[in-house]
């Protein structure tokens, strides 16, 4: 299900922070009483190959997501005590020690499921019996300061993201929200952007 302009689902997960304390997480109310951006970003398994690559991505990119009123947190099907293991080991034994932001421990599949963003196949002649782990995609979600959803994508296991896309996307947001205006392909912070009516795009073609 798209998820790109209605609200995030309004569901509490639990989470665990940097400390290793377990506490509920509200998306959506944490974009809307903090007024704040959200980027939520799904990954299939702790102790994997791809996945610490991407969470110490968004780690070293986030002051640049705090200078743009966005909330970092990761997610995965795999329990608390199994994160808080994984945030102990050091990153050059394949760990994410130093990771602040908040990961969501999504174990009974709830937030996955609503979404849509498992990778679960039923057996066929058996209802029950799934083929696969069970784990998600690497489903990406941009929220604004409303819990409206503004962006969201998904990469098959093997396809890492790109971090810097991400921080794009927000500022062609909040150009949008500030400014009125709707941003053209290849659109980056200090470009120009153009009036959405007919006027607006061909004085914009017509220079670029």
């Amino acid at each position: 299900m798209a998820y790109v302009g209605q609200k995030f689902p309004n569901l509490s997960v639990n989470a665990m922070d940097e400390m290793g304390d377990t506490f509920q997480l509200n998306i959506l109310e944490e974009a809307i009483n903090n007024k704040k951006k959200i980027l939520l970003f799904w990954y299939p398994k702790d102790f994997t190959f791809v996945c610490p690559t991407e969470l110490h991505a968004f780690q070293e990119a986030i002051n640049e997501f705090e200078k743009r009123n966005t909330k970092v947190i990761g997610a995965s099907c795999d329990t608390a005590e199994v994160h808080f293991a994984w945030l102990n080991t050091a990153k050059d034994n394949g760990g994410i020690e130093g990771v602040s932001y908040p990961i969501l421990a999504d174990s009974n599949r709830n937030l996955a499921k609503t979404l849509g963003i498992l990778d679960s196949q039923k057996q066929e002649g058996d209802s029950d019996l799934l083929n696969g782990d069970h784990v998600t995609y690497r489903a990406t979600y941009l929220i604004d300061e409303d819990g409206v959803v503004f962006h969201e994508g998904i990469n098959h296991m093997p396809l890492g993201r790109n971090v810097h896309e991400f921080l794009r996307l927000i500022d062609a947001y909040t150009h949008v929200q500030q400014h009125g205006e709707v941003c053209p392909a290849n659109w980056e912070e200090g470009k120009d952007a153009m009036k959405a009516d007919s006027k607006g795009v061909a004085d914009y073609l017509s220079t670029h």
